[in-house]
């Protein structure tokens, strides 16, 4: 072999993949990393720049539909704001009220207490916007709930935020639930459920950040306890955890919104007393399972009562005053309220009635039958309606399918990569997709609705940002691996987005042509 041959055959054969042009994205990280302003101004704009998408969308001619919901309880809700605002209790209100509320006489109650089957802290948040706009149109009873909707979306980065450390993947996660239909259907109508969303969300910020304070702790005070090479029998009891206070007065709140908070209460307290066992036995705490009991104790007598007392505030209106149902039941307003709150569970547990948008826990993952709340028809000629098919305004409580689809997905997902990986981050998520559905799960004969989700969707969001987030590609993963998955994430927002906009005439109560409303039911069930 000449000596040309011999150096030909010695080149190294070139590579199946040449090296890629970093991703747009990839160049835009780095110059982020290398000026620090530029970075600063990203962290604050990007977040920003979602919740004004946030904003526009759920305040955008929030008072379109001008109706109380009787198919659903923004007709309850509503009116008995407006008498805890008037009498500091839910008072009865004659036949007709409802025209008469819609037509501006909103005096007409009386001042016979009602039986209500909810907590009044709800019911409290929407009387404040009719206190500050008003009670004569939709802006006036709606606003607030549209407020702590835009404030959802805000809570979630911020969690998002602190899971990823990653600003993009944050705005991803705000993005994501700024859009979606159920999100943005829920906010535009006076119901419990965004409240109670937004407090839940409060509660796991709050609890995260206690996590971020507490487990280095709790590793430095016993490493210092080591004597030599011999562990700690017992690690510290730690009862300075302002974020677990903080955690347990938004949970109380939201118990005060819905029952179902308690639940949440419950399964949060769970997660701290099972983080802080496995915390110790990290640092090396030789009883570890009953140390965690004797730090149970403090993190209960941090987290429950501070709860409890929030509870009970709520119901200042009802035990302050003399008029309210049952006030007058017991020997002193504690045992009054007592009675009251044995009558709502029993009356709450035989909701077994029939309803055609009743949907059980089992098919919620299935998006089997999505809730409407609100459906007006014109027919051709009526109110302007220039279509044959007639015109209809539509409120659906409707997630954009492929985020809701994709979100499932990336919940089982996350539970596949949490026991390979046991990474704490996917427990927390898991724990929260597992404290708002699970329970539903144990009432099967319970009439509940596709909307209660609402609750649930954040979560599915953020295991869906992890699950965007790998697909994405880890810093190290080369080249060709980073721009493909980027382009694949990139295409998965665009769609949605798209979607986002084909759906969002239809939970907004814009008027548009039943044709196209019906070209959104894509399964029969959905009609």
């Amino acid at each position: 072999m000449t000596d040309a041959a011999r150096l030909e055959a010695d080149q190294p054969a070139a590579p199946l993949n040449p090296p890629a042009r970093p991703s747009v994205y990839d160049r835009f990280a780095r110059r982020l990393s290398e000026d620090a302003r530029a970075r600063r101004l990203y962290r604050w704009l990007g977040p920003a720049i979602v919740l004004v998408i946030a904003a526009v969308l759920r305040l955008w001619n929030l008072a379109a539909a001008h109706d109380l919901m009787n198919q659903f309880d923004e007709t309850y809700y509503v009116k008995d704001a407006w008498t805890l605002l008037r009498l500091g209790y839910e008072a009865s209100w004659p036949a007709g009220a409802n025209e008469s509320f819609l037509s501006g006489d909103v005096n007409v109650f009386t001042t016979n207490p009602s039986f209500v089957v909810h907590p009044p802290l709800g019911k409290w948040i929407i009387a404040l916007g009719m206190a500050v706009l008003g009670p004569d149109s939709g802006w006036g009873w709606r606003i607030t709930t549209a407020l702590l909707g835009i404030g959802s979306v805000l809570v979630l980065m911020l969690i998002a935020k602190r899971l990823t450390r990653s600003t993009t993947f944050a705005v991803v996660a705000g993005l994501l639930m700024a859009v979606d239909g159920l999100a943005i259907s829920m906010s535009r109508i006076a119901l419990l459920d965004t409240s109670l969303t937004f407090f839940v969300l409060l509660a796991f910020l709050f609890v995260l950040r206690d996590r971020e304070r507490t487990m280095t702790r709790i590793a430095h005070i016993v490493a210092a306890r080591y004597d030599g090479d011999a562990p700690p029998s017992w690690g510290p009891v730690l009862w300075n955890r302002p974020w677990i206070i903080a955690a347990g007065a938004a949970l109380g709140a939201a118990s005060a919104v819905k029952w179902s908070g308690a639940w949440v209460l419950a399964g949060l307290g769970v997660y701290l007393v099972v983080t802080d066992a496995l915390a110790r036995r990290r640092a090396g705490v030789l009883f570890w399972p009953t140390d965690a009991v004797r730090q149970g104790f403090a993190t209960f007598v941090l987290f429950v009562p501070v709860a409890l007392v929030v509870y009970v505030a709520s119901w200042s209106g009802w035990l302050f005053g003399s008029g309210g149902y049952d006030r007058q039941a017991g020997s002193n307003p504690l045992q009054s309220l007592w009675i009251y709150h044995v009558a709502m569970y029993r009356s709450t547990a035989g909701i077994t009635s029939g309803h055609s948008y009743a949907s059980p826990a089992w098919q919620w993952p299935l998006l089997w039958r999505p809730t409407g709340v609100y459906y007006h028809h014109d027919a051709m000629g009526v109110n302007g309606c220039t279509s044959p098919s007639g015109c209809v305004d539509v409120i659906s409580t409707m997630p954009n399918p492929l985020i809701w689809y994709a979100g499932v997905a990336a919940v089982l997902y996350l539970a596949y990569r949490f026991v390979v990986a046991r990474d704490w981050r996917y427990a927390l998520v898991l724990t929260g997709v597992a404290v708002t559905y699970v329970p539903w799960l144990f009432l099967p004969e319970r009439t509940i609705f596709q909307f209660y989700t609402v609750l649930i969707l954040p979560f599915m969001l953020l295991a869906l940002t992890f699950a965007l987030e790998d697909i994405a590609g880890s810093p190290s993963a080369d080249s060709h691996r980073r721009l493909t998955g980027q382009r694949l994430v990139l295409v998965f927002l665009v769609v949605a987005l798209a979607l986002s906009a084909f759906w969002y005439p239809i939970i907004s109560a814009m008027t548009v042509p039943y044709d196209f409303w019906h070209l959104h039911m894509w399964v029969n069930s959905w009609v």
